[in-house]
């Protein structure tokens, strides 16, 4: 018998609707509808058009409907921290800002004089960023107070989706630890944090566990799509995409790490429980929640954005080039002649990104790289040798060997990424499936309609129903060299 599956996964760059076929213990993949994602730009702030979204998707179920395929749920899933807030029967009060608006800038830096670091990563275990939630409500209590007095509650943005197909707000709990407010320990909101900044408590919604069944698609919205009223579930899988993406990893054994690579690399290790300690806060690494009660122990770093930003800059000047012919460009540039720290915080800003790694390596006594074969050259060098530096760091602070490195979304479909990244981390490399986050929304939502029984058959699903490429580390002296110039880089903004 064949079970049908609804995937809404949302991304920086794209939105897609994909549709799961799970029969005889194989998964089939189809994508249904895509659709362009982006920030706005209004009044010199960076928003999300989250309505525009959730239209698409509509479309997207539509077209499920159309075809008379009997899909049995749906779940949304995107990325971490941005929210939409809401009162009563008001769907939207303001326009949800971007994780990239510079407006949590100053008030990052006031909020860690205003509560101790220590205390903050004592009560979340979360790496610190300014684009956390946290900082962004601290940027609304001083910007727009009136707006956060007004709501009753917020929604981070899956789960804002998940409740305008179901009509139940929920937090689900890989989404809610992206927050920064939220307790593992606990499994709850932290009491400490809102009252210690004065967050409204009736802000802060009721917190589910991953693969919770919110409820029937609504009755105007199964009309509107062509869906029979009730027979189509609204489930909270994980709804932040790397909870679904490391759900999909198809890893077997102990002694691996998953690097999720998109427009964001958040690598890491799966653990029973969270560490919650001064040595992991120094590191700046993070203890979001997974599926099935895991902890995903990562460093989120930056990631492809960085191509995407010189892709876009190129775009602008009339030079549409294709990741595939910039893929092709790097593999004919010069190996290791130029590398930038990725992290640095020139590149997670938008805006003329060629430009700035130019004058990252001018400023470095590097040669400048002028092609775009020599500058996605730089980009990609450098982010494999980031991957080594994360990987060399988690290995050391959970205390085991890391032998296997798994790498799923949207970068595993980069061949010469993953050579380069085998080649700087020294390890063997699994690429694929690039599908992950779709694949483990899909999945997760079988787990919780019973059509599957635990973590570990997912992954046997995944690995009986998709490929994965594997890469061997080469030029081990060079890449030694190579990286010994990249942890010399001097630190610069």
């Amino acid at each position: 018998m064949s079970r049908y599956y609804i995937a809404c996964d949302l991304g920086a760059e794209s939105g897609r609707v994909m549709l799961g076929r799970l029969v005889n213990g194989r998964l089939e993949l189809e994508e249904i509808h895509r659709f362009s994602n982006g920030a706005s730009r209004v009044f010199g702030t960076l928003r999300w058009n989250v309505l525009r979204i959730f239209d698409e998707l509509r479309a997207g179920l539509k077209m499920v409907a159309d075809r008379n395929i009997p899909a049995e749920s749906l779940s949304v899933d995107s990325w971490g921290v941005d929210y939409v807030l809401m009162r009563n029967s008001e769907p939207q009060l303001a326009i949800p800002h971007h994780y990239r608006d510079a407006r949590t800038d100053a008030p990052y830096e006031r909020a860690l004089k205003k509560v101790a670091p220590e205390v903050i990563f004592e009560q979340t275990g979360i790496q610190f960023m300014s684009i956390n939630t946290l900082y962004q409500f601290v940027a609304d209590l001083e910007n727009n107070p009136e707006i956060l007095a007004l709501a009753d509650r917020f929604l981070n943005i899956g789960d804002y989706l998940n409740y305008l197909f179901s009509g139940v707000p929920r937090s689900e709990e890989s989404l809610a630890s992206t927050t920064q407010i939220y307790n593992p320990q606990a499994h709850a909101w932290s009491s400490e944090l809102i009252r210690k900044f004065g967050f409204p408590e009736k802000m802060f919604p009721e917190i589910v566990p991953s693969g919770t069944v919110l409820g029937p698609l609504l009755p105007e919205l199964a009309n509107k799509t062509g869906f029979d009223a009730g027979s189509v579930q609204v489930v909270a899988t994980c709804s932040h995409d790397t909870g679904c993406a490391v759900a999909a990893v198809p890893a077997t054994g102990d002694d691996w790490a998953y690097l999720s690579s998109g427009t964001w690399s958040l690598m890491g290790v799966e653990l029973d429980t969270p560490i919650i300690s001064d040595t992991v806060r120094a590191a700046n690494f993070t203890n979001e929640a997974g599926f099935g009660g895991t902890t995903r122990f990562l460093k989120n770093a930056v990631g492809l954005w960085i191509l995407q930003e010189c892709r876009r800059t190129w775009a602008s000047e009339g030079r549409n080039f294709t990741y595939d012919q910039l893929t092709k460009f790097a593999m004919d540039a010069e190996p290791l002649r130029s590398i930038v720290q990725p992290n640095a915080t020139r590149f997670l800003k938008p805006d003329q990104m060629p430009e700035k790694i130019r004058t990252y390596c001018e400023q470095t006594d590097q040669p400048v790289p002028e092609t775009p074969g020599q500058i996605v050259r730089c980009i990609l060098e450098s982010l494999a040798l980031l991957y080594r530096q994360n990987l060399d760091e988690v290995s050391a602070l959970v205390g085991w060997s890391i032998g296997k490195l798994h790498i799923v979304g949207g970068g595993s479909k980069n061949a010469l990424l993953n050579q380069l990244a085998a080649n700087a981390t020294g390890r063997t490399v699994f690429a694929g499936p690039v599908e992950a986050t779709a694949i483990g929304n899909v999945l997760i939502q079988a787990i919780a309609l019973g059509h599957l029984d635990s973590l570990t058959a997912l992954r046997q699903t995944v690995r009986d129903s998709f490929p994965v490429e594997i890469f061997e580390p080469e030029n081990g002296e060079v890449w030694r060299e190579a990286y010994e110039r990249f942890s010399g880089l001097r630190v610069l903004s």
